[in-house]
């Protein structure tokens, strides 16, 4: 559905945190709560736990650049509407499921319901509001706080109080969530008018190869694939290592949800700041203070060790994704934001595939978290330089100007 009329803002934006929290939180990052409970009563070693972690990764990288096509053909708001029910449809398979090749299947779902929902849903905000796009960004971005204080709230809670099954009733949770948030698209979102290129004249095609050569956009996406990789290990295996070390699983649990805390106010704080001192001066900020946070937690193994580390990365991990996404949109004429947006998620997609299994074999032959954290910071030590190059790109092109008859915020 297409209209040059935009809904308001804040319904728009409402509903897209709500998709965020649904197929990036839910979908991707909540897993790391729920694997202790899940591992334990499915009886998985590592390896196969962070399996499970790859194959969700493998079936957004195998879907991502389909998602952004599908958008460009279908609409932004069918394509989210999509990845909205395939992320709903894999949390009603996990609250059941005991096979384990079954519950592989179900995982890669979340997968393919993360790219259709979460990176369609970005190119169509970032289009719609072309001057703010970075605060619109932040803001959807702390979806992903929100998300991560109520899974970090639900699920120790749900595990300590009903036992063995109460990871299984928090995908069930996850589901109606999900329900309910695929309603609110149906009402809400709206396609961004198409631009034409003169009176009558149909849009030109996109030149894909170009964009895929652009050296810029390639490096935004080396960058988000650091930032894929050692966020996806951080966001596994922080909490079961917290818990090696010796924590509980409430106060762990409680940790990661002062995290989603900190980040729903960082998020919006970031894109402000991104629009004004620029992309990549915010993502250098913002992934070194993040590699900060994870090294305290190797040497600090202890409970102000790792309240620093949460305390730190809900500060400043919003900073990544915003800056990241608003980067690529920059590289490239607004009419290929979609497409840019896609293929940088690409390389975000592949860096959240190998990390999960990289991880997870670290753990399995060394028997301890520490050698898998130093590899995951080394990668963020690289995305620091590389976000160092970012810092001189600037804008690329002009924002196409929004239709104004009828417009309203």
């Amino acid at each position: 559905m297409t209209s040059n009329k935009r809904p308001p803002a804040w319904l728009m934006i409402g509903t897209g945190i709500l998709v965020v929290v649904v197929v990036l939180v839910f979908g991707r990052l909540a897993y790391g709560l729920i694997l202790p409970p899940m591992r334990a009563g499915l009886g998985l070693s590592y390896e196969q736990a962070g399996t499970l972690g790859t194959v969700t990764a493998l079936g957004y990288l195998c879907l991502v650049m389909v998602a952004g096509s599908f958008a460009a053909r279908f609409g932004g708001r069918q394509a989210v509407l999509v990845g909205v029910l395939l992320a709903v449809t894999g949390f009603i398979g996990l609250s059941l499921a005991s096979n384990y090749y079954l519950i592989l299947a179900l995982m890669a779902l979340l997968g393919f319901g993360t790219a259709f929902g979460y990176t369609p849903l970005v190119s169509v905000l970032a289009t719609w509001f072309p001057e703010r796009r970075g605060a619109v960004i932040g803001l959807l971005s702390s979806g992903v706080g929100i998300g991560m204080l109520s899974a970090g709230s639900l699920v120790p809670y749900l595990t300590t109080t009903i036992g063995s099954s109460g990871w299984r009733i928090a995908w069930g949770l996850f589901a109606a969530l999900g329900i309910l948030t695929a309603l609110l698209v149906l009402a809400f979102l709206r396609n961004p008018p198409i631009p034409t290129a003169g009176a009558g004249q149909p849009p030109r095609p996109v030149n894909r190869a170009a964009v895929f050569r652009n050296r810029r956009l390639v490096i935004v996406g080396l960058v988000y694939a650091a930032i894929g990789l050692s966020y996806i290990v951080q966001s596994i295996f922080m909490y079961s290592y917290s818990i090696d070390s010796g924590l509980t699983p409430v106060t762990a649990g409680r940790l990661a949800a002062m995290m989603g805390v900190l980040s729903i106010f960082a998020s919006p704080s970031w894109g402000w700041l991104s629009d004004r001192i620029g992309r990549g001066y915010a993502l250098v900020l913002s992934m070194s203070l993040t590699l900060t946070g994870s090294v305290i937690p190797l040497v600090w193994p202890t409970l102000p060790g790792f309240t620093l580390h949460y305390m730190i990365l809900g500060c400043t991990v919003a900073g990544l994704f915003t800056s990241v996404l608003a980067a690529a949109t920059e590289q490239v004429e607004p009419r290929e934001a979609p497409l840019a947006v896609s293929y940088v998620t690409m390389y975000f997609a592949l860096g959240q595939f190998l990390g999960p299994a990289i991880a997870g074999r670290i753990i399995d032959w060394t028997g301890a978290f520490r050698p898998m954290f130093v590899f995951a910071c080394t990668v963020m030590a690289i995305g620091v330089y590389l976000c160092w190059l970012v810092r001189g790109f600037g804008k690329q092109t002009a924002d196409a100007a929004m239709p104004a008859p009828g417009v309203r915020s």
